[in-house]
Order: C-alpha cells, then sequence, then structure tokens
C-alpha cells in the first residue's frame, strides 16, 4: 500500500537511472524519454556539467537566508538581464510561484502609482498558470478550480483567438493582460507573432501590462532563448521555471525596471528562492542554453523534426489531425481519444504525455540527437500504422 496521495495517476513504472534522452527501469528495460519531467530536464538526464556544478556547490553551501547577500544568484539574475529585457529577477522554487508572484508584481505596480483599483488580469480560458489557488482561477477551468472554492476573484477571460472578446473584456480595472506565449496543457497552442505584436500593441494603448507565461515555452525550447523573441514584442513581466533549472526546482519572475518599482522591501519574499545551490544549476544550464550554437542547433534538430511528423500526418490521415508547436515544444493532435496512443507509444519504449484537445506532448530534451529523433519517429510510425 502507498501512503502517497492519489492526487497523481501514476503509470505502473518507476525508474532507477537516466542518461541523456534516455530512462532506464528498475526492470531494467531502456526507454526513450520524450517527456522529460514535462518540458523540465532541457539537458537531458544526468547532463555532466549539472552533475559537476551541484557537487561543487553541494561541498560548499546548500542554503542560506535571503536575509544576506547571495552571489550566485546575483550572478544569475545578471546573465538573465543581460540575455533577455529583464532589468530586475525575483528567484522563485516553481512556476506556479512564478506565476503567482507576476501576479503580485502587477497588481503592486498601479497599487504603487495610486492605482490600486487597477487589480484585474485577463488571461485565456482554459490556459494552465499553475495549481495555486490564485493560478486555477486565472487559468479559467471549471475542471481546474472545481472543489476549490470560494472563487478567488480578480481574473477575467477570453477565448483563445477570438480577439473581440479580448478588447470587450479589458475595463478599467484591468492591471495585465497573462498569456502563455504557447499554451502547454492547453493543447501546444501558439500564439502567433503578430497576435502578440497586437498584444503589446493594445497594452501601451490601455496602459497596462503584458505577462508573457513562458514556464514551459521558454528557456531555449522553441529555438529562441524566449518564444516571444521571434516576435520582437518586449513583455513588461515574464515568469519562467522548469527548463532553466535542467531538473532541480528553480523559477523566476523577469520584470523590467517600471514595474519592478513597485517591490519594495518586504513585498515579497520566498525561504528556498534563489538559495545557493538552485543557483549554481541555473548558471550552468544557461551558460549552455543560451549559446548561439546550441540554439540553433535546436532549430535545425526540430525543424527536422516537425518535417517528419508532418510526412507521417500525410502518410496516416485518420489518424493524425494536426502537427503542433514549434522547436521541441510539439503536440501531435489525434482524431481518436490519446490515451490508447500513449500507451502504445510506451509499450514501444516512446515515452510522451498527454495534453488537452486530444493532444500528445512531445518533449524531447534540447541536446537531443538527431538518431533519437529518428528512433522516436519509427517508433510513431509504428504506432501509427497498427493504431485502429
Amino acid at each position: 500500500m502507498s501512503h502517497l496521495a492519489y492526487n497523481y495517476n501514476r503509470k505502473k513504472i518507476s525508474f532507477k537511472s537516466g542518461k541523456g534522452s534516455y530512462l532506464k527501469s528498475y526492470k531494467g528495460e531502456k526507454y526513450l524519454d520524450f517527456v522529460q519531467g514535462i518540458a523540465v530536464n532541457s539537458l537531458g538526464h544526468a547532463h555532466p556539467k549539472l552533475i559537476k556544478a551541484i557537487n561543487t556547490q553541494s561541498k560548499k553551501l546548500w542554503h542560506v537566508s535571503n536575509a544576506f547577500i547571495i552571489p550566485e544568484g546575483e550572478l544569475l539574475a545578471s546573465k538573465l538581464a543581460k540575455k533577455t529585457f529583464a532589468d530586475y529577477v525575483m528567484f522563485q522554487n516553481s512556476g506556479a510561484e512564478a506565476t503567482e508572484a507576476s501576479i503580485k508584481v502587477a497588481r503592486r505596480y498601479f497599487y504603487s502609482i495610486g492605482q490600486p483599483q487597477k487589480n484585474r488580469i485577463l488571461c485565456v480560458r482554459n490556459s494552465f498558470h499553475g495549481r495555486t489557488l490564485a493560478a486555477i482561477y486565472a487559468s479559467g477551468s471549471k475542471k481546474m478550480t472545481e472543489g476549490f472554492g470560494p472563487k478567488v476573484e480578480g481574473f477575467d477571460h477570453f477565448d483563445f483567438g477570438d480577439h473581440k472578446s479580448l478588447k470587450r473584456s479589458i475595463t478599467k480595472r484591468t492591471a495585465a493582460i497573462m498569456v502563455e506565449t504557447i499554451m502547454g496543457e492547453g493543447g501546444i497552442k501558439v500564439i502567433p507573432d503578430w497576435c502578440l505584436r497586437e498584444l503589446r500593441k493594445i497594452c501601451n494603448q490601455k496602459k497596462i501590462l503584458l505577462i508573457l507565461d513562458e514556464v514551459q515555452c521558454g528557456i531555449g525550447r522553441t529555438g529562441d532563448f524566449f518564444a516571444f523573441e521571434k516576435s520582437k514584442v518586449k513583455p513588461d513581466i515574464v515568469p519562467i521555471a522548469k527548463g532553466i533549472g535542467g531538473g532541480f526546482p528553480l523559477g523566476a519572475v523577469l520584470m523590467n525596471k517600471k514595474v519592478a518599482s513597485g517591490m519594495t522591501q518586504g513585498t515579497h519574499g520566498s525561504t528556498f528562492g534563489g538559495n545557493p545551490l538552485a543557483m549554481a544549476v541555473g548558471n550552468a544550464v544557461i551558460d549552455i542554453i543560451s549559446k548561439k550554437t546550441f540554439l540553433d542547433n535546436v532549430k535545425k534538430n526540430s525543424l527536422y523534426f516537425h518535417q517528419k511528423l508532418n510526412a507521417l500526418k500525410e502518410m496516416f490521415p485518420k489518424t493524425i489531425k494536426e502537427i503542433r508547436g514549434r522547436g521541441f515544444l510539439i503536440g501531435i493532435q489525434l482524431y481518436k481519444e490519446q490515451s490508447k496512443f500513449i500507451e502504445e507509444l510506451m509499450k514501444n519504449k516512446l515515452l510522451t504525455i498527454r495534453a488537452a484537445e486530444n493532444v500528445i506532448r512531445v518533449l524531447p530534451p534540447l541536446n537531443v540527437k538527431k538518431s533519437e529523433l529518428d528512433q522516436a519517429l519509427n517508433i510513431i510510425h509504428k504506432v501509427c500504422k497498427n493504431f485502429n
């Protein structure tokens, strides 16, 4: 009998070790892992530079309070600021904490300039911003909020792609628009670059803030450091997590100078956020991923993978409805319910995970080898061939 709570419907398998793109089960079976902790292990399992970083730091200092200066955090914040739009960074432990903190930053900014009535956040209905109380109500999902009342107020919603509804929903109380640049749990739906530019234009006109949630789609997953970079848009606030820690719990809120001005001493805090151990890993991850040669390779290999997946779609038009996503944040939308397909992939030693709209998420590590992509394509082809 397991004494773990039942909130996860876990598959009946556990893993003993991992290396690169692969996991090895306790039964000795080898699996190609294209879940990678749900886009978390950006450099795969047991990357030698991450092992070295965590081992070196673990022998020096694990944790001190944020009551003191943490040099490793100062260094990582500096790297993120130089690489991005951000002027300031607040470190958290997870994506949910980062999105919660982003909401606080937006509301606090308007409070600090004498407009406390501007405190509502406009989000896409059935998006995903985390599992905390505020985050589930920000997501606007009936399924996620069921049984967790009373409702957390302060959020309004519009349907994905409904620009008229978006504009109608902006009121004098709207503080910010918060969207995932690419919706992950919601079905790997990409907000087009022209649409991001329009969002920025609307926010400028209405004098409200733009929050782009890049918890899942950021940190090199699309081939750019951030998914929004291609649009040339500059957001005001960006929550990140997942890939920045390469598997170690780490999140952050990136802010421009304007909105950061509201976050004065005592307005936010975290016991563990920005601890030396997490910062050492984050520094190692960003040093690898931010290199142009690395990101160019992500673009090259992901383009190859998308082309081959679309070829499979043409080969099996009654099975595959659409190939979605960008870079290595990929969705395979099926006509039939995806659970059996995922099970068949797993039987053939390829691990994937579901998303909304009958989509299978395919999330290789960013440093995946072309031969491993070919192995995955062969497995998907085999399952498509036998799927009915």
